[in-house]
């Protein structure tokens, strides 16, 4: 190409050059200026937050407040299933255990696990797991009881994990299988199967016996009717919520209160307990 040629053309690559500078100047003055700040007013930011927002300098979008929530954090369990715990609730140290639950629990839950009163669970037939987690979470604040809260405020974990031992040696006594405990099928099927089309896995696939769930889950069957039912109306209202990932909740929200008080009389009529220690 000739020295004339080129001179000829400067002017062009110079011209072409500009326009594409100015058409990218315009983009981003439209894009990380102008847009953002009319958004921003609409959804009342201001204009420094709104910019700062589109160069991703803050978080959230200029065209919508960043949302602000007074919710205090609260633990859903500070369990951990450590080597330690596991090796305490198989090798308790029984005699403490039995002091404790003598002097501190039996009064509300029974000398043998079977609680008088239907306010108060009985212990009997649960797991050591299933105890010492709903202690441990009365004592971080996971779950929440003044009566509970205060009475394990100062049991530290090993003294727990005996308390917990102590009444898994009471269990289930035989099921009776020739007394009805429903005539609805439809709770039943609940129980057994679930309905996937309302979203609610079978009861029995977690607290079923040899069911496979997580080792922490409680036994229902034998349980009382009126704390059962009200367990369920607590999850569902999400006044409890030491569930771990959230678990009874989303299935107690999905239940009517027909269903949960037929739940709590069906697993309430399972059974009787007997001491096999």
């Amino acid at each position: 190409m000739s020295v004339e040629s080129e001179a000829e053309d400067r002017p062009w690559q110079v011209r072409a050059s500009v326009i594409v500078v100015a058409i990218v100047v315009v983009a981003a003055l439209l894009g990380f200026v102008v847009l953002p700040v009319v958004q921003g007013r609409s959804a009342g930011v201001d204009a420094f937050s709104a910019i700062c927002r589109a160069l991703g300098l803050q978080a959230g979008s200029p065209a919508v407040r960043q949302p602000v929530s007074a919710t205090r954090a609260e633990p859903v369990s500070l369990v951990a299933w450590t080597e330690e715990v596991i090796a305490r609730l198989h090798n308790p140290n029984e005699e403490n255990g039995s002091d404790l639950a003598a002097n501190i629990c039996a009064s509300c839950h029974g000398a043998d696990g079977v609680s008088p009163d239907p306010a108060f669970p009985h212990m009997a037939g649960q797991s050591a797991f299933a105890i010492y987690k709903q202690l441990h979470d009365f004592k971080n604040g996971a779950r929440g009881n003044e009566i509970m809260a205060s009475v394990v405020e100062q049991l530290d974990d090993e003294q727990m994990a005996d308390i917990a031992a102590h009444f898994a040696y009471f269990t289930k006594g035989a099921l009776d299988p020739t007394t009805p405990v429903t005539n609805d099928p439809a709770i039943v099927r609940l129980v057994e199967r679930g309905i996937t089309a309302r979203g609610l896995p079978a009861c029995a696939s977690c607290h079923g016996a040899h069911a496979g769930g997580p080792i922490e889950t409680p036994t229902l069957a034998g349980q009382r009717h009126e704390y059962l039912a009200a367990q369920l109306r607590a999850f569902a209202k999400g006044e409890r919520r030491n569930d771990i990932y959230h678990r009874m909740r989303d299935i107690a929200t999905k239940l009517t209160d027909s269903e949960i008080e037929e739940l709590a009389a069906y697993y309430a009529g399972i059974g009787l307990y007997q001491r096999i220690k």
